[in-house]
Formats: structure tokens, sequence, C-alpha cells
């Protein structure tokens, strides 16, 4: 089965961090976010993968062509416009050949929900489509796309309703399982109120035209939408993987105290009498001065630290005058 994976995004609300980087660039120890995604679909046998990306974002095709080590055949796909998901498939549809697993680049769920939604859609009952679903408190429904469903089918969806259109209080996560017939319903979406061409109003017209989609429940997930995300995002692979991740700064001044779970990258200084960790990821390049604390923190690539600073529950990209 092919992956499709959603990469063409902004994010606007993830700034500064992505002043110099696309959203799907954004970090998690040692990895961007896109690839984080992309490891729990090679983990279910998905080794064909399709990137939908923005035509200028020259960093994640150098990534994926020069150093990242994930073990698939990855193609890119551009996005002229930012104009939705309908949209987006749209421009990765003519490298589509059959069933499809489809998700954002910032929805991180484990392998095995990856797994379940698959063994789902292989299911006797030949669904058109899985969907992700998740129970979300009722003042939340106004945020994405709003399922009614009828035993383990989904019967209607609706994308950010309010809350007296809200045909339930389940969301359905950018997470999904298609076979090519979501494909022939693309041309005949139309711009929402927004300007943006609706995924969901694709589904809509699947489950209409051709039936059979289904729904497989999800308690939690990770998204990234601000600075916080992506603090709590590595803060929890940390915990998950921290005893194997990389620590290689170019220096590490006396007395300085490097506490696990921490990433630090190479190309990284610490200065003298410093207490790194835990919880914390320094990305590539930083210069950490003397006398720092830092504690589950993010540090940004290039940045730098000055003497004496004690940074906690921070994502910091900051340069000492």
């Amino acid at each position: 089965m092919q992956g499709v994976i959603l990469a063409a995004g902004r994010g606007e609300r993830l700034r500064p961090i992505t002043l110099t980087r696309s959203k799907a660039m954004a970090p998690v120890v040692g990895k961007p976010i896109a690839e984080r995604v992309m490891e729990t679909l090679v983990a279910n046998d998905v080794d064909d993968i399709i990137l939908v990306i923005s035509p200028d974002d020259a960093e994640i095709i150098r990534h994926f062509e020069q150093e990242s080590e994930i073990e698939a055949s990855v193609r890119f796909a551009p996005q002229p416009e930012r104009l939705g998901m309908a949209h987006a498939l749209q421009c990765a549809a003519p490298l589509i050949k059959g069933d499809f697993i489809l998700s954002a680049c910032d929805n991180l769920v484990p392998a095995d929900h990856v797994g379940r939604i698959l063994a789902a859609y292989r299911d006797a009952t030949r669904p058109n489509a899985v969907l992700t679903l998740m129970l979300v408190e009722p003042a939340q429904v106004t945020k994405g796309g709003i399922v009614a469903i009828d035993g383990p089918w989904v019967t209607r969806i609706v994308e950010k309703p309010t809350p007296e259109e809200a045909p339930s209080n389940i969301y359905s996560l950018p997470l999904y399982c298609f076979s090519s017939r979501i494909l022939d319903h693309l041309a005949d979406v139309r711009p929402s109120p927004r300007g943006e061409y609706e995924l969901q109003d694709a589904i809509q017209m699947l489950i209409d035209r051709d039936g059979r989609v289904r729904g497989v429940t999800i308690s939690d997930r990770l998204a990234l939408t601000n600075p916080e995300d992506l603090l709590a995002i590595n803060q929890h692979y940390l915990a998950i993987g921290g005893e194997l991740a990389p620590l290689a700064p170019r220096a590490v001044g006396r007395y300085t105290k490097l506490i696990p779970p921490l990433c630090i990258e190479p190309g990284t200084a610490i200065g003298a009498h410093c207490t790194i960790g835990p919880n914390v990821y320094v990305e590539r390049d930083c210069q950490i001065g003397d006398w720092v604390t830092l504690q589950d923190a993010v540090i940004l690539r290039g940045s730098t630290v000055p003497d004496g600073a004690t940074l906690e529950e921070q994502v910091i990209a900051l340069v000492s005058d």
C-alpha cells in the first residue's frame, strides 16, 4: 500500500520556528516531524510514500534525498497553492496507483494504531475508507471534521461545524485509509467559505455515492500546532527513546552535567558549570554559555544561550549579543 503525507503547510502558529523552515521540518529529537509520521507507516510495511510539499521547500527535498535513512521510496508532489486537503490530495493523485493511507504531517499516532486502521481496511466488509476517530469535548467540535456514525459505519462528516450543526462530538483525525474511489470525487469538491477544498466534502461524496466508510477510534494523539506542542512532542519522544538519543556535542566545559533523557546534535558547544537535562533536545550548531541550566526545553539550531541563563519548559530560538 502507498502512503501520502500532506506536508505543504506554512505553520504560521508555530512561528518563530517556521520562519526558517516548513512545519513538516519541525524537529522531533533529531528528525523532522514528517519523518516521524513516516516511521509509523513504514513500521506497517508502507514503503512507497508521496510527500505533498510546497514547491519552494528545498530543505525537505534535500533531507529525504540526501540525509534521511528511512527505509522507503519517497517521492514529491508539489502543491503550488495551499488550497486545502482535497486540493493537496489532487496534487498527489497522478502518483497514486491504488489503495493508500493518508496522513497530515503534524498528526502523530502510535504505529500500532496505523496497523489497526490498515487491518480494518482489509477486513472482509471491504470498506472504501477507514477514518481515525476520537471523542472530543463538545467545545472542540468547531475545530475539525465531526462525524455521525451508525455502528462501525460513518454516515456523515461535517468540517468545522457550529456547535448546533455538529452531528456528534466525534472528531475525524487526519489519518485515513482510502480506496482509489476517493480520487474520483475530488474534482467535484467546491471551495468552502474560507476558500479551501475540504477533504471532508470528498469523503461525504464517497459516503453518499459508494458507501462503506468505517471508523476506528483512538483515545489520544500528538498534534503540532504551536511551540508548546513541539515541546510536548519532544518530551514524549525523549521519554520513550531517550536512552537511544544521540549525545554528540562538539565541546563540553568542565563541571558540566548532562542528565538524560536528552539529545544533543553535532556542532553544539556547551560551556562550563552547566546543567543540561533532563528532557532537553539541542539541535545542531548551538552555543551554550557557562553556568547555564536547561530543563524540559528545546533549543533550535544555531541558537546562542547566554551565560547564566536558566531555561525551563520553553522552545528557544535566541541569539545573545
